[in-house]
């Protein structure tokens, strides 16, 4: 629903709202009932937060091109395993 605003010459302006793109011209005003032109005013726009545009984005590309892992990340990566041969006989915790 959009909301499009319109001026009575005797009462001042008011709200009405419709679904989008089916503003009439003329809308009966509220209080006294009289046509009242449409004013036409700047869309009402916001800035959406950058993280939440990042995760938007992350979901809508996961939808389309989804990552393949080939292999664990190396931050999951157990410690590296050591080539001397002493280590393998100490114990294990």
């Amino acid at each position: 629903m959009a909301t499009y605003q319109y001026r009575c010459t005797g009462c001042g302006s008011f709200d009405v709202m419709r679904p989008l793109g089916e503003a009439r011209p003329e809308e009966p005003c509220e209080a006294c009932g009289h046509q009242s032109r449409r004013v036409f005013t700047s869309p009402m726009l916001a800035r959406t937060p950058a993280t939440l545009a990042r995760a938007l984005h992350a979901q809508e590309a996961s939808a389309h091109e989804p990552r393949v892992v080939s292999d664990v990340p190396p931050s999951r990566r157990g410690p590296a395993r050591s080539t001397d041969p002493r280590h393998a006989l100490l114990p294990k915790p």
